[in-house]
């Protein structure tokens, strides 16, 4: 028994010891990036209601108005297959001391306790998806998205959830952190 402890709290040393060695942790990145932002709008995303199939009749779907797949459903989803959303931070956060307001709405709803990471557009052969970066202003967010107007290493493009958010963005060059590239 006494040897099993000795291994345990040697094996445990070596992980302390790896960790302040900074073992597998790699200092962030900062660039300097030109970053817009854009939402799920039909001028944003290239997409309109009603197809001429229908004379556009069936207002209730919509349809990819640009590009090589006009015509086809619009699903809204990113090009990683996942609905894009804005970061938001938690209970716990920087925004919550200068917005104590929201503290009771975050303590009343759960869903508002854990922070949660915008989705960005960029160059996948530069940063694929599921790279993790930190655009000033925005907050954190993951690349899930790729758009058509995105190329080379530094530009961005920053989901938010309604128009108006994303003309106020507008366009800004600003030192992005890439926080690991996978």
């Amino acid at each position: 028994m006494k040897k099993t402890t000795e291994w345990v709290a040697l094996i445990g040393l070596l992980v302390f010891a790896s960790g302040l060695a900074g073992c597998g942790h790699h200092p962030p990145i900062t660039r300097q990036m030109e970053v817009t932002a854009y939402c799920g709008c039909s001028q944003c995303c290239n997409w309109e209601r009603g197809s001429w199939k229908c004379l556009k009749l069936d207002i209730w779907n919509k349809y990819i108005s640009k590009g090589k797949y006009a015509g086809e459903p619009y699903s809204g989803l990113t090009a990683s297959g996942t609905k894009p959303r804005e970061p938001q931070p938690g209970l716990l956060s920087v925004d919550s001391l200068t917005h104590p307001w929201m503290i009771p709405f975050r303590l009343v709803m759960p869903w508002l306790w854990l922070p949660k990471e915008g989705t960005i557009a960029a160059d996948t052969r530069y940063y694929p998806f599921g790279t993790r970066m930190y655009v000033p202003d925005y907050g954190y967010g993951v690349v899930e998205d790729r758009g058509g107007a995105i190329k080379g290493p530094r530009r961005l493009d920053l989901y938010y959830g309604s128009h108006s958010d994303a003309l106020q963005w507008g366009r800004r060059r600003v030192k992005v952190e890439i926080l690991n590239l996978n």
